[in-house]
């Protein structure tokens, strides 16, 4: 059976990032222009040296395992291709991670000086690629709400910034409504549950749960490099690791190996369909 093309294999990295669809990520898809996952992957490709990876959602004075899991599973990679990528998130998550990545430190409730803040931090960092992975997205009254429609802004660092100011692409992921990224497609939440972010990006990569859009972006790298770079990937693993260091679960709250409320299963089972899709693996050896 031949391979799929870029194109084809875009449009089915897509759809199966929305399958379950537990807050409505299938309608807004079907409101996107098609071959989002393809066009951030090339930006991620191309990019020679330095790529900012924004994370970290405050929940209960520590941050949620969805958004962490995907952006170390990237940086990983990233840094095994040469390219030098940086996490950009506030604390607590910065002092978890700051020893075993290299991490830039997002001041905490600093909306009104953020805008500074960033400019100053792009010209200093000089991306070549900036990427949002579950970061709350700056709303209408340029505040951050979660889920519940609680303000948490008193809790969050600011990224928005760090994307609309950037002189180079930028990619954005979310799952609910209210990351950054998601003023791509604002006009079309009246009917979700959500308070809105306002903040776009040139590429919003959508999915049921943020961590699992990596894999997808991973899943292209892998394709252009004729290497298996989601073989070493065991979404587990990090959320042990995170566990360890004080996250919670963004929708039980709780200390728990999950993402969103999923066992790391569901991740892990998307891991191996997308090596399946990239021919790095057989039915068989599953």
């Amino acid at each position: 059976m031949p391979s799929l093309s870029d194109e084809a294999l875009s449009l089915k990295i897509e759809s199966m990032m929305v399958e379950l669809n537990p807050r409505g990520m299938q309608y807004l898809y079907a409101r996107q222009t098609k071959g989002t996952y393809l066009r951030a992957a090339q930006s991620l490709h191309k990019a020679q040296h330095t790529i900012l990876i924004g994370t970290g959602f405050a929940v209960n004075n520590t941050f949620e395992t969805d958004g962490p899991v995907g952006a170390i599973a990237l940086y990983k990679v990233l840094e095994k291709l040469g390219k030098q990528p940086i996490l950009v998130t506030g604390n607590p998550l910065y002092s978890a991670l700051k020893k075993d990545f290299n991490c830039f430190e997002l001041p905490i409730n600093n909306i009104d000086n953020a805008r500074t803040f960033s400019i100053k931090a792009l010209e200093q960092l000089k991306p070549d690629c900036v990427l949002s992975i579950e970061r709350p997205g700056l709303n209408q009254h340029q505040r951050y709400y979660n889920m519940r429609g609680i303000d948490i802004s008193e809790h969050c660092g600011c990224f928005d910034f760090f994307v609309t100011e950037a002189h180079c692409p930028t990619i954005a992921i979310g799952d609910g409504g209210n990351e950054i990224g998601m003023g791509n497609l604002a006009q079309h939440m009246q009917d979700l549950s959500i308070t809105p972010c306002l903040t776009p990006c040139d590429e919003l990569l959508l999915a049921d749960v943020s961590n699992w859009a990596a894999y997808g972006l991973i899943g292209f790298l892998s394709r252009w490099h004729n290497t298996d770079l989601l073989a070493d990937i065991e979404p587990l693993d990090i959320l042990h690791y995170l566990s360890e260091r004080g996250s919670v679960d963004g929708v039980t709250h709780k200390n728990e190996l999950t993402e969103d409320g999923l066992h790391a299963m569901h991740g892990q089972q998307l891991i191996t369909q997308l090596r399946q899709l990239g021919g790095f693996i057989t039915e068989n050896e599953v």
